[in-house]
């Protein structure tokens, strides 16, 4: 389960940190639009992008999201992706971001691959300051 806290900082479009693992064993951080459902973790992005790339390789992943109202108050979600989604509903999904986050109706930025939601199962979760 997500934590309260952490549902709260999405519905309210909180962004997160997602950290994956480059081919190289370095880190890959980087901000993301986050939504969740069924109690995973939820990311849209483009095929061709390297995190998306990272996930396919090793699928460990990590997304911090701090609270933009209290900077000491954060939720780190670790886990796994365990499905990929594609075609219609990925570009739907990035829609319903995009005006969550930018109060627009359509992505207005160009897509040049085909947009995948990738879900995160939670492996660990961790909340500062502890529930």
């Amino acid at each position: 389960m997500l934590p309260e806290k952490l549902e709260k900082m999405i519905d309210n479009g909180t962004i997160g940190m997602m950290a994956t693992v480059l081919p190289s064993g370095l880190i890959q951080n980087q901000p993301v639009w986050i939504d969740q459902e069924d109690g995973h973790l939820v990311v849209n992005t483009e095929i061709e992008r390297r995190k998306f790339k990272n996930l396919q390789e090793n699928p460990n992943v990590t997304v911090t999201v701090v609270d933009p109202d209290n900077h000491w108050s954060w939720v780190e979600v670790r886990g796994k992706m365990v499905d990929a989604v594609h075609g219609q509903e990925a570009r739907d999904h990035i829609d319903k971001l995009a005006q969550r986050y930018l109060g627009v109706e359509d992505y207005p930025n160009p897509i040049r691959s085909p947009r995948v939601i990738v879900k995160i199962e939670p492996r660990q979760v961790f909340e500062f300051p502890p529930a």
